[in-house]
């Protein structure tokens, strides 16, 4: 574990604003190729400590045709979200992912993953940061993603709550998938 992330998993710098005690949740090596960075850690995965533990990390292992022990192998897969912290529930879902994990981390981290080839940024949140997007739609950037080949894919969140999102959407899985595992197996 590198000095960096050992600081990061004690931060407490958000305390006052976190619905619960700060438990950031990220992993990352510098010796690995591919980048998960999504949005902030739900709920399940502030109890069990572990990110994508739930349908939408079932789903998204299943698009990138890779197992559990790959997945959570950060010397293979650093997982990085946009807010490492649970931020709390909203009206229709999760609050966004608070901007200081950023603000405070992201240069840090990102001198440490210089080794990545490949971004897999899920969300809007994520898509914004990592494309400095202003006013594009997920499925307009998602649709765009040749545009950001050879070393970034954008994709919709995995969660199920997006089904509806998919079925609308066929080429995602037709078109934009096969390539995410065939990229995915060559830098694993």
């Amino acid at each position: 574990m590198t000095s960096i992330l050992k600081k990061i998993l004690q931060c407490k710098f958000c305390v006052k604003e976190l619905p619960l005690k700060p438990k950031p949740i990220l992993n990352f090596s510098a010796s690995a190729k591919i980048l998960i960075a999504g949005q902030a850690q739900g709920i399940k995965a502030h109890e069990s400590g572990i990110p994508w533990n739930d349908q939408s990390g079932e789903r998204l292992r299943d698009w990138l045709g890779i197992d559990k022990d790959i997945f959570y192998n950060p010397k293979k897969i650093p997982i990085v979200p946009m807010g490492f912290c649970y931020p709390g529930k909203g009206k229709s879902g999760d609050l966004p992912p608070r901007k200081e994990c950023k603000e405070i981390w992201f240069e840090k981290i990102h001198e440490e993953l210089s080794n990545i080839q490949l971004k897999i940024i899920i969300g809007s949140y994520a898509q914004e940061y990592y494309f400095s997007l202003k006013n594009e739609t997920l499925t307009d950037v998602v649709k765009s993603w040749k545009k950001y080949l050879p070393s970034c894919i954008p994709l919709p969140h995995p969660s199920p709550r997006n089904n509806i999102w998919l079925k609308k959407n066929p080429w995602f899985e037709k078109d934009l998938l096969p390539v995410l595992r065939k990229k995915v197996a060559l830098y694993l």
